[in-house]
């Protein structure tokens, strides 16, 4: 009888050894010790199927729970990401996107090694993907914007009879930008953006050309105070050049797409770059020094190639040069950068006669055009689906109802989107609006070969602006075919893409605000012309780089 006691005993002693055996120390786990000793010990417990699970990243089409168990998928460079359009449905609540990541995080913690994984998202301007959240303007309008400072003739110590204003490009605000972008992407649950694009677009028959801030490198780099907004600042005492991020309130950033992106044969997307070394080093990899002195935690590989090789295949330029070198308030934010990044290209017969600002009372306002109440036009691309969509897919103003919000409230507004001459004529209209454009598209789909506005756009001009006085605003992703309407045109702007705050519009053409933008790239006569861009040789612009007419706010307004 005495034995049976002791057996029992044995098993128990038995039992608890396994358990204490199956919870044994593993340095990966503990993050009290260095990053490369976790990551030395965390390879050593992984078989093949694990490390294939780690180096892939899959749609949240085909995620679920189940298959991030099975097939291991956990932390970047694996990861779930959200393409464009792909989101759980058109009209998901933060609590939606958060439940969703929720589940997916959850399959990835049941597997052997509890690898947590890594949910990504294209943020290109704004969580653009998601119902109501802020849609920012895209990156070429950013471009052009530009920080005024008024300085007095004491301020510059110099005998001057009259003050100037000094003009800069504008990183501040796009550091605004990150960081408002940050809080509503981390809202659904969501800690990894694919932004910011720092390519530098060439060539505006490129589909993307409006993801690039500008053909000047310099004007990229200095817009690479996005990825501090997106992540944090850096600790002034801490060490450059290490991905950083500050917390939960902020995104890893992704500088994108490395490199030479934006400099393709012809602007076709993903195609070839064909440059020298010193020339690809000096236009289009600058930004990416900034960016990683800036502690950007990630960077995307691009899918074009550099003379005739695929990026993706390039050992020395990516193993080798690379590794070793609240809503609201966000709102009134992408309407400041709305008002900011808009261009006035041309302004009455002469600069005694302009036609902005205009009057915001008036008997009779025509607002005609395609892209006057369309907050998808207004978006383009990267915005709730990943072609982008004409409509009102997402809240936000469109141009006519910001015009209906600023004019006197005994001047009458008259919609028409697009009118005959007769019907223009015989309505004695004060003056006209028109606004047209290029539908939204994004990558491949916005490649290019003639850069002219779509039908019915000329023909609208054509109707409106030769029966009345007229300003045409342009929203498209780069500049486009005009010249042919230029004399018919009183008034022109270059609005680019500006998103879902459409307020930001009328506030500069109505003079609440002066027209302060630049252009951030070269606006061409024909598109025969192209590739043209500034310091060419035979350099022979519509309006060259760095162009842009400036107005006066008007007192009382």
């Amino acid at each position: 009888m005495a034995e049976a006691p002791a057996v029992f005993i044995g098993i128990l002693v038995l039992y608890c050894w396994i358990a204490v055996a199956n919870a044994e120390y593993k340095i990966y786990q503990d993050p009290k010790q260095p990053i490369g000793k976790r990551v030395k010990d965390l390879l050593g417990r992984m078989t093949l199927e694990e490390k294939i699970g780690q180096m892939t990243q899959i749609d949240r089409l085909v995620a679920s729970a189940e298959v991030m168990k099975k097939y291991y998928i956990g932390k970047h460079p694996s990861s779930i990401l959200s393409g464009g359009g792909s989101v759980p449905s058109p009209t998901a609540s933060p609590e939606t996107w958060v439940d969703m990541v929720n589940g997916y995080q959850k399959g990835s913690l049941s597997t052997r090694l509890k690898i947590p994984m890594l949910y990504g998202i294209d943020a290109v301007h704004g969580h653009n993907a998601v119902y109501k959240a802020t849609i920012f303007p895209h990156n070429v309008g950013l471009g052009a914007t530009r920080q005024v400072d008024f300085l007095t003739c004491a301020d510059l110590l110099l005998l001057c009879t009259r003050n100037t204003f000094l003009m800069y490009r504008d990183p501040e605000l796009v550091k605004r930008i990150g960081a408002a972008t940050a809080l509503e992407v981390r809202a659904t649950g969501i800690p990894y953006a694919f932004a910011p694009c720092i390519a530098v677009c060439r060539d505006p028959r490129w589909g993307r050309c409006y993801e690039s801030y500008s053909e000047d490198p310099k004007v990229v780099r200095a817009m690479t105070e996005i990825i501090p907004g997106l992540q944090g600042d850096i600790p002034a005492n801490s060490r450059k050049g290490v991905p950083f991020l500050a917390g939960q309130q902020k995104v890893l950033a992704t500088a994108k797409h490395y490199v030479g992106d934006g400099g393709t044969t012809k602007g076709i997307n993903e195609n070839n770059t064909l440059a020298s070394k010193r020339d690809l080093l000096r236009i289009h990899m600058p930004a990416y020094y900034d960016s990683i002195i800036k502690g950007v935690g990630t960077i995307m590989i691009s899918y074009s190639s550099w003379n005739g090789v695929k990026m993706h295949a390039n050992r020395d330029l990516i193993t080798g040069f690379l590794k070793h070198a609240a809503f609201q308030e966000h709102r009134e934010l992408a309407r400041e950068a709305v008002r900011k990044s808009l261009v006035l290209l041309k302004n009455g017969e002469s600069a005694d006669k302009p036609l902005i600002p205009l009057p915001k009372k008036a008997s009779k306002i025509l607002v005609a055009g395609t892209h006057a109440n369309n907050i998808g036009n207004q978006c383009g691309g990267w915005t709730i689906q990943w072609q982008g969509q004409p409509g009102n897919i997402t809240v936000g103003t469109t141009i006519l109802t910001a015009i209906k919000n600023t004019v006197h409230p005994e001047t009458k507004i008259v919609f028409n989107e697009n009118p005959d001459p007769g019907y223009v004529k015989s309505n004695d209209f004060s003056y006209a609006i028109v606004v047209v454009g290029e539908p939204p598209y994004s990558e491949t789909f916005g490649d290019s070969t003639n850069l002219t506005i779509p039908d019915p756009g000329p023909s609208i001009i054509t109707n409106v602006c030769t029966s009345v006085k007229c300003v045409v605003v342009l929203i498209t992703g780069r500049p486009v075919v005009i010249q042919p309407y230029l004399e018919q045109i009183d008034a022109l702007v270059a609005a680019w893409l500006p998103g879902t705050e459409g307020q930001g519009v009328a506030d500069v053409l109505f003079g609440d605000y002066g027209f302060t933008g630049k252009l951030p790239r070269t606006w061409f006569k024909t598109a025969d012309q192209l590739p043209m861009n500034v310091g060419d040789q035979h350099y022979d612009p519509l309006f060259p780089f760095g162009y842009g007419l400036t107005t006066e706010p008007v007192r009382g307004n």
